[in-house]
């Protein structure tokens, strides 16, 4: 299981984002400049993000980005999932798909809502917060 990039970009900029809190707005340049990612990139994450309502965009002169709720009530599952949709292992799980051959006789099938359930699950109890204090931590070092 792997991350698309996309998704692994939205965590970097989410945590860059949450390194502003408290200090203002911040631009998606900024963010660009600070996470190295190239500007077109986080502006696609940022829409995402802000369509998810985890960051809320301000116009005008004191505009910019700005964390939607506490990093504490932000999630890594919340940000995986703003980019990638819900979080699900296999295609059989979501609802309307039926593209696999062993469907009608799958053993495993009613077994993935508890197998995605724990992997959201994990990636539920991973607060940004938490990403940012490692982020913190390596930078002192």
């Amino acid at each position: 299981m792997r991350l698309s990039n996309l998704a692994d970009y939205a965590v970097v900029t989410m945590t860059a984002a949450a390194g502003h809190c408290g200090g203002g707005r911040v631009s998606a340049s900024e963010l660009a400049a600070e996470t190295n990612l190239p500007a077109p990139t986080v502006q696609k994450v940022v829409s995402k993000l802000t369509a998810a309502g985890l960051l809320r965009s301000v116009r005008g002169a004191k505009g910019g980005l700005q964390l939607a709720r506490p990093a504490a009530a932000i999630t890594l599952a919340d940000i995986v999932e703003a980019i990638e949709g819900p979080i699900a292992l296999t295609a059989c799980v979501d609802t309307g798909t039926h593209d696999c051959g062993l469907e009608l006789n799958c053993a495993v099938k009613p077994h993935w809502a508890v197998v995605n359930q724990a992997v959201r699950g994990a990636l539920a109890d991973i607060p940004l917060t938490q990403l940012t204090q490692n982020t913190h931590q390596r930078e002192l070092a």
